[in-house]
Formats: C-alpha cells, structure tokens, sequence
C-alpha cells in the first residue's frame, strides 16, 4: 500500500514510530542534497539535515497538511540553514580577521576546483534569496515547487534565477580576468 507523505507525517505527529521512519526514509535523500546545496559541503549538509531530522519530531505538531509536505520540510530546512549561517557570520566576526583569512583560502582552493566543487564554492558568495532558489531549482524542483517552499510567486523564482545566473557569470567573468 501507497501511503502520502501526509497521511505518514500526521501519524508521526500521533507518535507513529513506523510512520516517522518511513517518512524519514522517504525523505532524507532530498533533504540532504537541498542541505547540501544550501551549504556547499558535505559536513555542513550533514549536520544541517542531522538538525533538521532531530528536530522535525517535535515541529511535526505543528504540520498542518496545507501544502506538500516536503514543501513544509524544505522551508524548515531553509530556516535551518538560515540560523546556520547567522551562527557563523557572528563567529567569524568575533574571529576579527581570521573569517577573511578563511575566505581568502577558500577562495584560492575554488579555482583549482572542479566544476561543481566551483558551483558550490560560488553558490556561498550568493544573496541569501537566490541561493536558496538556486539550490531548490538545481534539485529539480519546478519553479512552481519552489515558489511555495520559498511563499513566493513563480515569476520571482525565475526572476531570481535570472539574477543568479547574472551573478555566477559575473563571478566567473572576474575569476578569468585575474
């Protein structure tokens, strides 16, 4: 039997141990590629989808079945990844200089990178917005998809992935200059 993805996530928020797991083992590869996306690296993703999974017991009461729910699991991972990168752009401002050391190197190990090691790299240089609709399009997500994890129009994700393209060419154009 066919179970939705709702039906499981509304029995794992009665305390459903079976549906939890299938929900999870339904779920988890996405998850981690769209963390991967949003992070640009294997550990951070880890981490990231770790945290999201860790909690997601306790944020399934709040699960409501109003839209899909990997489009719910996926806002939840963006807010995630979000609260990530504030921790770290405070961490790197009480560093007082070492966070610019460390973009410096891990600008020099991009360029010897491969093209998606490049993708990744360049994906972190990005405004929040468009990265995070970039990363949900380069998942295969439709636009239409990614305008309800994001709650915004389909014109503004392809909006946005105009301007990220803008950028990634832009960014490629300088790297070739130097």
């Amino acid at each position: 039997m066919n179970v939705s993805e709702t039906d499981l996530a509304m029995a794992a928020a009665s305390g459903d141990g079976e549906a939890f797991s299938a929900l999870l083992s339904r779920c988890y590869d996405g998850l981690f590629r769209l963390a991967f996306r949003l992070t640009g690296s294997q550990h951070e993703a880890e981490d990231l989808t770790q945290d999201v999974c860790a909690a997601l017991p306790r944020k399934l009461q709040g699960f409501r079945g109003e839209s899909a729910f990997t489009t719910w699991l996926y806002r939840i991972a963006i807010n995630a990844a979000h609260d990530r990168r504030r921790k770290q752009a405070t961490h790197a401002r009480a560093s007082d200089g070492w966070g610019d050391w460390e973009t410096n190197r891990l600008a020099a190990n991009a360029e010897d990178a491969a093209r998606q090691d490049w993708l990744m790299t360049t994906m972190r240089q990005l405004p929040d917005d468009l990265r995070d609709t970039l990363a949900l399009v380069l998942d295969d997500m439709t636009h239409k998809d990614a305008a309800a994890v994001l709650d915004v129009s389909e014109g503004t994700i392809s909006w946005r992935i105009s301007e990220a393209k803008k950028h990634l060419r832009m960014l490629r154009e300088q790297e070739e200059q130097i």
